[in-house]
Protein backbone atom coordinates (compact mmCIF):
# COMPACT_ATOMS: atom_id res chain seq x y z
CA UNK A 1 0.00 0.00 0.00
CA UNK A 2 1.34 3.41 -0.91
CA UNK A 3 1.81 6.29 1.48
CA UNK A 4 0.04 9.55 0.74
CA UNK A 5 1.61 12.92 1.44
CA UNK A 6 0.19 16.43 1.42
CA UNK A 7 2.28 19.41 0.39
CA UNK A 8 4.20 21.31 3.02
CA UNK A 9 1.63 24.11 2.97
CA UNK A 10 0.31 22.81 6.29
CA UNK A 11 -3.41 22.98 5.54
CA UNK A 12 -5.72 20.81 3.50
CA UNK A 13 -9.42 20.26 2.86
CA UNK A 14 -11.20 16.93 3.16
CA UNK A 15 -14.46 15.79 1.60
CA UNK A 16 -15.32 12.87 3.87
CA UNK A 17 -16.82 9.51 2.91
CA UNK A 18 -20.63 9.65 2.52
CA UNK A 19 -20.46 13.38 1.66
CA UNK A 20 -22.02 14.40 -1.65
CA UNK A 21 -21.41 17.79 -3.27
CA UNK A 22 -23.22 19.04 -6.36
CA UNK A 23 -21.39 22.11 -7.64
CA UNK A 24 -17.94 23.41 -8.45
CA UNK A 25 -15.20 23.35 -5.81
CA UNK A 26 -12.31 25.82 -5.59
CA UNK A 27 -9.48 25.26 -3.09
CA UNK A 28 -6.27 27.16 -2.42
CA UNK A 29 -4.83 24.33 -0.31
CA UNK A 30 -4.58 20.57 -0.85
CA UNK A 31 -7.87 18.70 -1.28
CA UNK A 32 -8.64 15.08 -0.39
CA UNK A 33 -11.87 13.57 -1.70
CA UNK A 34 -13.28 10.46 -0.06
CA UNK A 35 -16.89 11.38 -0.89
CA UNK A 36 -18.58 12.26 -4.18
CA UNK A 37 -18.37 15.52 -6.12
CA UNK A 38 -20.45 16.32 -9.19
CA UNK A 39 -18.86 19.48 -10.53
CA UNK A 40 -15.53 20.90 -11.59
CA UNK A 41 -12.57 21.22 -9.21
CA UNK A 42 -9.91 23.94 -9.34
CA UNK A 43 -7.17 23.47 -6.75
CA UNK A 44 -3.96 25.44 -6.22
CA UNK A 45 -2.40 22.44 -4.41
CA UNK A 46 -2.59 18.66 -4.62
CA UNK A 47 -5.83 16.78 -5.24
CA UNK A 48 -6.13 13.27 -3.83
CA UNK A 49 -9.13 11.17 -4.80
CA UNK A 50 -9.32 8.38 -2.20
CA UNK A 51 -10.18 4.77 -3.07
CA UNK A 52 -13.91 5.32 -2.41
CA UNK A 53 -13.95 8.90 -3.72
CA UNK A 54 -15.42 9.94 -7.03
CA UNK A 55 -15.50 13.08 -9.15
CA UNK A 56 -17.79 13.69 -12.10
CA UNK A 57 -16.37 16.83 -13.68
CA UNK A 58 -13.09 18.36 -14.79
CA UNK A 59 -10.16 18.63 -12.37
CA UNK A 60 -7.43 21.27 -12.51
CA UNK A 61 -4.62 21.11 -9.92
CA UNK A 62 -0.92 21.57 -9.23
CA UNK A 63 -0.54 17.80 -8.77
CA UNK A 64 -2.89 14.85 -8.28
CA UNK A 65 -3.03 11.31 -6.94
CA UNK A 66 -5.99 9.16 -7.95
CA UNK A 67 -7.04 6.03 -6.11
CA UNK A 68 -10.77 6.32 -6.88
CA UNK A 69 -12.84 7.33 -9.89
CA UNK A 70 -12.83 10.45 -12.07
CA UNK A 71 -15.18 10.97 -14.99
CA UNK A 72 -13.90 14.11 -16.69
CA UNK A 73 -10.67 15.68 -17.87
CA UNK A 74 -7.64 16.18 -15.59
CA UNK A 75 -5.26 19.08 -16.15
CA UNK A 76 -2.29 18.88 -13.78
CA UNK A 77 0.61 21.35 -13.87
CA UNK A 78 3.15 18.94 -12.38
CA UNK A 79 2.78 15.24 -11.51
CA UNK A 80 -0.14 12.85 -11.82
CA UNK A 81 -0.16 9.46 -10.13
CA UNK A 82 -2.75 6.82 -10.98
CA UNK A 83 -2.75 4.10 -8.34
CA UNK A 84 -3.83 0.49 -8.98
CA UNK A 85 -7.45 1.18 -7.94
CA UNK A 86 -7.81 4.32 -10.11
CA UNK A 87 -10.45 4.60 -12.83
CA UNK A 88 -10.19 7.65 -15.05
CA UNK A 89 -12.63 8.23 -17.91
CA UNK A 90 -11.38 11.38 -19.61
CA UNK A 91 -8.35 13.06 -21.10
CA UNK A 92 -5.32 13.82 -18.94
CA UNK A 93 -2.64 16.50 -19.26
CA UNK A 94 0.41 16.65 -16.98
CA UNK A 95 4.18 17.11 -16.84
CA UNK A 96 5.02 13.71 -15.28
CA UNK A 97 2.87 10.59 -15.10
CA UNK A 98 3.00 7.50 -12.92
CA UNK A 99 0.60 4.62 -13.55
CA UNK A 100 0.50 1.51 -11.37
CA UNK A 101 -0.52 -1.86 -12.85
CA UNK A 102 -4.31 -2.36 -12.99
CA UNK A 103 -5.11 1.38 -13.04
CA UNK A 104 -7.68 2.15 -15.74
CA UNK A 105 -7.43 5.13 -18.10
CA UNK A 106 -9.88 5.69 -20.93
CA UNK A 107 -8.92 8.85 -22.80
CA UNK A 108 -6.03 10.72 -24.34
CA UNK A 109 -2.78 11.56 -22.56
CA UNK A 110 -0.84 14.77 -23.23
CA UNK A 111 2.57 15.50 -21.72
CA UNK A 112 3.36 19.19 -21.18
CA UNK A 113 6.77 20.78 -20.65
Amino acid sequence: MSKEFFSTGGSHNTIAHATHINGDVTAEADLRIDGNIVGNIVCQGKVIVGPKGSVTGNVSAESAEVLGMITGDLKVKDSLSLKATAQVNGNIEMRTLSIEPHAMLTGYCTMIS
